[in-house]
């Protein structure tokens, strides 16, 4: 993602929003952002509490994605 997207975002599209890390504005970057997320937890640079954050956030956007396309399907 370029960085003038990613400027763009708003604050609750991250994973992280404090810290703008992990954006996830569609079902593919929150996918990534989950196996971002556990590369770095497995790293030791990522607090549990952190990773648990960014894995809801990211199944939330995944979940949402499949409704959306189930809607549109109908």
């Amino acid at each position: 993602m370029k960085a003038a997207r990613r400027r763009k975002l708003k604050k609750s599209q991250f994973g992280l929003p404090g810290k703008r890390k992990y954006p996830m504005p569609d079902k593919a970057h929150a996918v990534n952002a989950k196996a971002r997320a556990k590369q770095q937890r497995k790293r030791g640079k990522l607090s549990k509490t952190a990773y648990d954050k960014i894995v809801r956030k990211a199944d939330r956007v995944i979940r949402r994605s499949k409704s959306s396309k189930k809607k549109r399907e109908a």
